[in-house]
């Protein structure tokens, strides 16, 4: 009898194992439509064409947003603004975001920030990146990939993480999360190839990402490269509206 239900035990771990397996992007990625009427920019990325929520283009210093899992950016751009008030903002509609068609992927998701990036890059003579949450793990590879690139500026990231898996990992500790996963974003592989200057903001109450999750990335970074900001009386999702928050993302001194 004992074997039977050890049997019966191990068929529904299994099974709750496959299930998450199977639905893993949809626990990852929760597309939102572009709830305000914002101007956007076509993006060709390799396979298909997104669209970036923009403002002030016109001017002549660049910032591109990559937001977080459930966000509509289109809403993010007023509070972007009082960070950035005489730069350029482009904020990514994700693959099934706003406007954006198609299904979200960790590969799409970072060809299509590059190529918003390099976009920008076109028309702008500096490039500051901004990644949130889930958007911190892309605006590190495009960092990376961008490593070369004398005009880009500087890196922020706000409650950032070392690597997607390890996330998954503490959310499910009861299932091999960290290899079951599609979409590892592993920041801290990428990290030690970005060469500019990078803020981390952290919440200090942060249970969606734990600090400890930051405190890996920091210390995959090049020393003296990274610098780390904790925000007290926050958490994941309120970290935006802490008094330092907009002046902290906007900065560029001490960096």
């Amino acid at each position: 009898m004992l074997m039977k239900w050890l049997a019966f035990g191990l068929l529904i771990y299994l099974l709750l194992a496959a299930a998450v397996w199977a639905f893993q992007r949809a626990l990852l990625y929760h597309p939102q439509p572009q709830g305000v009427v914002v101007p956007t920019v076509r993006v060709q990325g390799a396979t298909a064409t997104v669209h970036a929520a923009v403002r002030q283009p016109e001017q002549h210093q660049a910032v591109v947003y990559f937001g977080g899992n459930a966000e509509d950016v289109a809403q993010t751009l007023p509070s972007l603004a009082l960070a950035f008030p005489d730069r350029a903002i482009y904020a990514l509609h994700y693959r099934g975001f706003g406007p954006s068609q198609g299904q979200p992927t960790e590969s799409d998701l970072v060809a299509d920030a590059l190529a918003l990036a390099q976009q920008v890059l076109g028309s702008h003579r500096s490039l500051t990146l901004v990644g949130r949450s889930l958007g911190s793990g892309v605006a590190v590879q495009v960092a990376a990939a961008l490593a070369a690139e004398p005009r880009l500026e500087r890196l922020v990231l706000v409650t950032p993480y070392d690597s997607m898996a390890m996330v998954a990992q503490g959310h499910y500790p009861w299932l091999p999360a960290r290899w079951l996963i599609k979409d590892k974003f592993d920041s801290a592989a990428h990290a030690p190839q970005v060469r500019v200057p990078t803020l981390l903001l952290v919440a200090e109450q942060d249970v969606v990402v734990p600090k400890a999750r930051a405190q890996g990335l920091m210390q995959a970074f090049k020393p003296g490269l990274a610098r780390w900001e904790e925000l007290p009386g926050t958490d994941h999702n309120t970290i935006g509206a802490h008094p330092r928050y907009a002046s902290l993302l906007g900065a560029s001194h001490g960096l």
